[in-house]
């Protein structure tokens, strides 16, 4: 036993300190496996209660790893020790805890967690806490043995209360516990007054024996103690005096404040009775700590009567004396100048929740608000200026000159909070008050001393408020956004660093907010279209730039068809290849001007403006097909990367001007030239570039096949004019299903086909056409190789593509084709289910998507009258493919509502098992009841059942749940059926009883089945 003794203390000592990571991993790996050992329970025990040095080996590493082991074992084999194990288990653990119980508190700590899960774990003889309360009192009583009490009683409740810990333990036993456990609470907590007025000062130094009653007291606390205690015996209780006076000394502070704001949690005494002591909070502890600035005793504080407030804001709004108090002690909390600005960060939900509960009595007792408002307005006045001045950049940020600055991740925190205060601020104050606060100051013209950091706060502010200014429609004096932007603009580029990056951003952020109120002056607009222009080639503020000239142009399309302006809008995008913004923000810019592009009312000058808009594409493109251009750039890296990214820039451009076109022509009769024209040069471009050897860059197909989505979806059967469609859309889908075929990871052709079938998959002369594609698309080796949820996962883009694509054909194409496509659709149907069960939610939802889709137009199909039925019909398709993947799919969809993942998928599985449910009970009564019939779907719902994982499903589980889902399903079968005859085209089949009673089980299976049960 000593040798083992011995081999245990040399491999702790390996994993902790051995420099060879292989030598670490076996030492773990040995200990793993003594763990499991029975032998563990005697070596642990006698590390903790006997004298074992060994040279060069650390006590306290292994007498901690020792108590780690007994509680590990415990809460996985406690329950099937002998009653005598473990009574000696238990006399081993009081006794370490006596031993240690000085220390170290770490030590301590493991050892009274594994003797009060023992203590748990022992429960067959009942009250296992009255078991412990009488080993502690033995305890107690020893020399030395009250810390080690105390630890116990702290870390008790805790295992108790923790759901996430000892997994053998049932929410029932959990909660018979919790009631024994306040059963002995007054007993805990006379002991804790004895220890508060003993204070064991022989024992332990006063400041640690402050935290130990106040960390046992908190914990006791969680578990619901006080909860019975009268406000009125308060002021007498010696534990609340003794939080008070802990709340004095330093090392105690931040624990008493942790047990003062539980205890405002969930007694609704304690914050009137907390509100009464606040002269004390503020004379006593507040204000000798802002004048010292000890950050810790104001934070404290703050969070403290920010959840009394919190707590009970009716005792605020009642502006009694200390509610005043309280107000203003917040107020000086949150000016203070902390260094992370998390004081005046922790105060906002307090001030958030009084200003909504201040509104609520606005709207509901609009009588009353008048003396309310008496008091609210001055307070959220000042709650206003003060946040105005914390909200402003620290000193280090303002003399930051450097090319780029960043706002301290504590100042951007804050601001993203405020963002709902000042909207309630707003409220509260009034639309015309609020403005004046903003523009008073150095926004007040004329001013002849600017505080940059002032303007750069209010602006902030402003825009941050855009949305309740607009709703208000309270106008505020747009010429001082204007004289700022003048100022900006007038300043060279060495002016604009550090805090002028953050106002020429927030400048842009203001216009773009409102726009709608900047458009009323044609010299202004020049002005701010230059100031933005300026900006957009800026990386601070490009995004800010960019999204502001797109609303500028939304808002003011009539203006900014002046001559002068479109000549500015023209100079933007010609320096567009040079700022080389990212792809994102020069699509948006693109938009914008396109969009005032195509509102010129004179033709031939639109046509003029779009061919400059789009010569970068001829040039681009040009360059990249030209044959000895393209091989010469493919020898230089970056060459060729840079050829391509100009390529992919002009395809983006030319789309975006598709799309704007096709908005045009959706509010014009009659062709288009200028969609004529542009579409005459970009189709055999773009042919070009598809049969090229650069189309292997997936972002350039990419770029490609948007481009030519968007040009469909604009000129509809116009794709071409000069040629009859049909000599060309083979040659689209040609290039589609080719380019796919070669590249099969790039999905953007898939997408692209999708749009093709969706604009002209009615059209039943490209029948044939469209189930090749189809075909070509299905038998591609990347679709083929969907045959587990593992690959699924692994291309989650490809699955929802291609799904879609299947879905756009189902809706669009004409029954003849349906007909022709049956074996597509039971492999693509077989592909689907098995992508059901991957883990990627996209995935997973979109073939979903497409067997629901497939299903309902399926039905809708059956539905019809059987009268003059062809001999192939659609119906004998539908009936066909379901007999055959049936049993397969309905199989996916319960394994798809196994896991983790299950609950996002249950409104999809309970729609399509529903719509199998439906079809089965409609063919029951039809010539296909020799395929389909109801007793067909309850086998296969049996079958799926039967293949779900055994460790998921309780003994009797399956017996018991089958004839409960069939008896839903028929109700919910019958649901589907009635709202489809009747026309309903929602979810109104999920409204009806059978469909909620059917999505409640399939709720509750999920829910039940996400882990597998814990079987150690």
């Amino acid at each position: 036993m000593e040798q083992l003794h011995v081999k245990v203390a040399h491999a702790i000592h390996v994993l902790n300190h051995d420099t060879q990571s292989s030598n670490r991993f076996a030492a773990n790996q040995w200990l793993i496996q003594f763990q499991q050992t029975d032998a563990a329970w005697e070596i642990a025990a006698s590390f903790l209660t006997s004298d074992l040095h060994h040279p060069f080996i650390s006590d306290y590493e292994v007498q901690f790893f020792a108590a780690q082991i007994l509680k590990r074992k415990i809460c996985n084999e406690g329950q099937s020790l002998q009653s005598g194990a473990k009574d000696a288990l238990l006399s081993a653990l009081l006794l370490a805890a006596k031993r240690f119980s000085s220390g170290p508190p770490q030590l301590l700590t493991q050892i009274c967690l594994a003797l009060s899960t023992l203590v748990l774990h022992a429960a067959e003889h009942g009250q296992p806490i009255g078991n412990l309360w009488y080993c502690l009192q033995n305890l107690q009583s020893q020399h030395n043995g009250s810390p080690a009490a105390l630890e116990v009683l702290t870390v008790l409740p805790e295992i108790i209360e923790d759901q996430n810990g000892d997994s053998s333990m049932t929410s029932a036993q959990r909660y018979e516990y919790g009631q024994e456990l306040l059963a002995h609470a007054p007993l805990v907590l006379e002991f804790l007054i004895q220890q508060s007025e003993e204070g064991f000062v022989s024992h332990v130094q006063n400041g640690d024996s402050k935290r130990k009653i106040l960390r046992c007291l908190l914990s006791w606390v969680r578990a619901g103690c006080f909860l019975e205690i009268l406000p009125s015996s308060l002021p007498a209780n010696s534990l609340f005096n003794f939080v008070f006076s802990s709340l004095q000394v330093a090392s105690s502070f931040d624990l008493a404040i942790e047990v003062l704001v539980e205890l405002v949690s969930r007694h609704e005494g304690i914050p009137e009775f907390l509100l009464h002591r606040i002269g004390f909070f503020k004379e006593s502890l507040l204000l000798p700590a802002l004048k010292s600035g000890d950050e810790k005793v104001i934070g404290g504080l703050a969070c403290l009567m920010s959840e009394i407030g919190q707590a009970a804001p009716f005792l605020i709004v009642r502006a009694t004396t200390e509610a005043l108090v309280m107000a203003d002690a917040l107020l000086s909390c949150v000016a203070f100048p902390s260094e992370d600005w998390e004081i005046a960060d922790s105060t906002l939900q307090f001030w958030s929740s009084l200003a909504s509960y201040i509104i609520g009595l606005k709207v509901d007792s609009a009588g009353n608000y008048q003396n309310l408002e008496k008091y609210s307005v001055p307070l959220f006045s000042a709650l206003f200026d003060t946040l105005l001045l914390r909200a402003q950049v620290d000193d280090s940020t303002y003399n930051d000159y450097g090319s780029t600055l960043t706002l301290p991740n504590g100042l951007e925190q804050l601001r993203m909070n405020l963002v709902e205060l000042l909207a309630e601020i707003f409220q509260l104050l009034g639309s015309a008050s609020f403005i004046e606060k903003i523009f008073s100051g150095s926004l007040r013209p004329p001013s002849l001393y600017i505080s940059w950091k002032e303007v750069e706060t209010k602006l902030f502010i402003l825009n941050v408020v855009s949305e309740v200014v607009l709703n208000e429609g309270q106008h505020f004096d747009t010429s001082v956004i204007v004289q700022l932007v003048t100022i900006l603009s007038n300043k060279t580029s060495a002016d604009l660093k550090g805090l002028m990056f953050l106002i020429y951003k927030s400048l842009a952020d203001v216009i773009g907010s409102y726009a709608k109120w900047f458009t009323a002056s044609q010299t202004n607009s020049r002005l701010l279209i230059s100031f933005l222009a300026t900006g957009i080639s800026q990386s601070f503020c490009s995004s800010a730039c960019v999204y502001a000239l797109r609303k500028f142009c939304e808002e003011a399309t009539v203006m900014m068809c002046e001559p002068s302006n479109l000549d500015l809008l023209i100079w933007i995008t010609e320096g567009l290849e040079e700022k080389q913004l990212p792809l994102e923000d020069e699509d948006e810019v693109v938009s914008a001007v396109a969009l005032i592009f195509c509102s010129v009312p004179d033709k031939k000058l639109m046509n003029n403006l779009l061919a400059k808009l789009v010569s970068p594409f001829h040039l681009a493109v040009g360059k990249l097909i030209d044959e000895g251009h393209g091989s010469f750039s493919r020898k230089n890296p970056s060459t060729y990367t840079e050829l391509i990214s100009s390529a992919r820039r002009g395809l983006y451009r030319i789309g975006t001007v598709f799309k704007h076109l096709g908005t045009r022509l959706s509010t014009d009769l009659g062709p288009d030239g200028s969609l004529v024209a542009l579409l005459e040069v970009f189709w055999p471009m773009l042919e070009k570039i598809f049969v090229s050897e650069h189309i292997e860059n997936a972002s350039l197909s990419a770029a490609a096949c948007r481009a030519l989505a968007l040009a469909i979806q604009a000129s509809g059967s116009m794709i071409y004019p000069g040629q009859h469609f049909v000599a060309l859309l083979p040659k689209v889908l040609d290039c589609l299903s080719t380019n796919f075929m070669s590249f099969q990871g790039h999905e953007c052709y898939l997408r692209t086909a999708a749009a093709v079938v969706e604009e002209f998959g009615s059209k039943e002369e490209y029948g044939p056409l469209f189930v090749r594609t189809f075909e070509r698309f299905t038998g591609s080796t990347s679709i083929m190789a969907f045959t587990s949820s593992y690959i699924c996962d692994q291309e989650p883009d490809l699955v929802e593509a291609y799904a879609n694509f299947a879905s756009s054909f189902l809706r669009c194409c004409p029954k003849e084709v349906l007909i022709a496509s049956g074996s597509l659709f039971e492999m693509s149907l077989q592909k689907a289910g098995i992508c059901c069960t991957a883990v990627h939610r996209g995935a997973a939802l979109s073939a979903m998507s497409y067997i629901s889709c497939f299903l309902e137009v399926g039905l809708m199909y059956l539905l019809e009258p059987m009268a003059l039925e062809p001999e192939r019909s659609v119906q004998d398709m539908v009936v066909r493919v379901i007999s055959i993947n049936g049993e397969s799919l309905v199989s996916n969809l319960v394994y798809a509502l196994l896991g983790v993942s299950a609950m996002s998928r249950v409104h999809k599985s309970t729609t399509i098992l529903q719509q199998f449910a439906a079809m089965c009970s409609l063919s029951e009564r039809t010539k296909w009841n020799s395929i389909l019939h109801w007793k067909y779907f309850q086998g296969w719902l049996h079958s799926a059942l039967q293949t779900v994982p055994a460790e998921y499903l309780k003994q009797g589980e399956l017996e018991s749940l089958l004839p409960i889902w069939m008896k839903a399903f028929q109700a919910a079968a019958s649901d589907y059926l009635v709202s489809r005859r009747s026309g309903e085209i929602s979810h109104g089949h999920m409204q009806g009883k059978g469909g909620r009673l059917l999505k409640r089980l399939i709720r509750e299976f999920a829910d039940n089945h996400r882990h597998i049960p814990n079987l150690t």
